[in-house]
């Protein structure tokens, strides 16, 4: 019986609030985690595979692993939907307010 051979997906720099979001789509669709880790923006030799104490400087790199391609395919079109859903709400935001006050 032959070895199933797992593909991975490797996301880097992940938002601080949409890693758990991130860490449940992947169970959910039948991934697993294989290795998260916070590595400094400033010494490319600090890796943790825990979240440090003070986790400011640090990026969050997720590696995924399934045994069918598609499972992380739809994984990497949800993430970019999400990111590109947070950047137009956040656009929204900025988006100055006018007001009339002609009456």
């Amino acid at each position: 019986m032959g070895k199933i051979q797992k593909k991975y997906l490797e996301i880097k720099n992940i938002n601080r609030e949409i890693v758990n979001w991130s860490e449940d789509i992947a169970e959910e669709n039948n991934c697993r985690i294989e290795r998260k880790e916070w590595k400094s923006k400033y010494n490319s030799y600090v890796v943790y595979d825990y979240e440090p104490f003070c986790s400011e400087g640090f990026e969050i790199n997720l590696l995924i692993s399934s045994p069918d391609i598609s499972y992380l395919n739809f994984i990497k079109y949800l993430y970019k939907q999400k990111i590109t859903t947070i950047d137009y709400l956040n656009s929204c935001i900025k988006i100055p307010v006018i007001k009339n006050y002609s009456l």
